[in-house]
């Protein structure tokens, strides 16, 4: 891959990241366009995510400091709460990154069909998101419980699929089982953290 190449990919990967259209599945398009080889793409992918999550972190910098912060007071408080409920969010996309990743690989270099079936998926999830929705007479402490944390999850394990968008995925199941839309979006955002920045560390040690 040749520098302008990198440069180029980091630019579609920035201007897609927060949308939900599949930062992942444009970044494949253009490798096909270019001609770049698939050897190595999806640690690249992972590498390009991690600059994006910093970026979430500068942004959501006061409420993560605010969970840090009430989460080490060492009671069942709404930080503790939250953190818990990322934590058990975070189990499904582990256990696919532990014992998956072969086949992930695989799908990264498996060309524009994937990708192509991906964006409609995620396309669809979106459009259903406006029209069915569960309404619960139980307000959640945080605005989402722990099942609705975990269901979020699943669909953030699912959307490792080049084209299938993660927050699309994530907030169209957290709308879908009536999470808040302002809810759903931070918890969207904060759940990846722990997921990508991992990965990284993984990958340097």
């Amino acid at each position: 891959m040749e520098w302008w190449q990198a440069l180029l990919l980091g630019l579609v990967q920035g201007l897609t990241e927060f949308l939900p259209v599949s930062s992942s599945g444009h970044l494949i398009i253009f490798k096909e366009l270019l001609g770049i080889s698939g050897d190595g793409f999806l640690d690249f992918t992972i590498t390009v995510h991690l600059a994006t999550v910093l970026s979430t972190v500068i942004i959501f910098r006061k409420e993560i400091w605010q969970l840090i912060i009430g989460f080490f007071k060492f009671c069942y408080n709404d930080e503790t709460d939250y953190v818990l409920k990322i934590a058990l969010s975070m189990i499904p996309v582990a256990i696919v990154g532990f014992f998956f990743k072969d086949q992930v690989e695989t799908l990264f270099g498996s060309g524009l069909l994937i990708v192509g079936i991906s964006l409609f998926v995620t396309a669809a999830l979106l459009l259903l998101s406006d029209y069915v929705k569960i309404t619960s007479v139980k307000e959640h402490r945080n605005g989402i419980s722990y099942i609705q944390a975990l269901l979020v999850g699943i669909a953030q394990a699912f959307a490792v699929a080049p084209g299938l968008s993660r927050s699309g995925a994530t907030i169209a199941t957290g709308l879908v089982s009536g999470v808040k839309r302002d809810k759903i979006a931070q918890f969207s955002f904060l759940m990846v953290l722990a997921p990508i920045i991992g990965e990284q560390l993984l990958d340097l040690i």
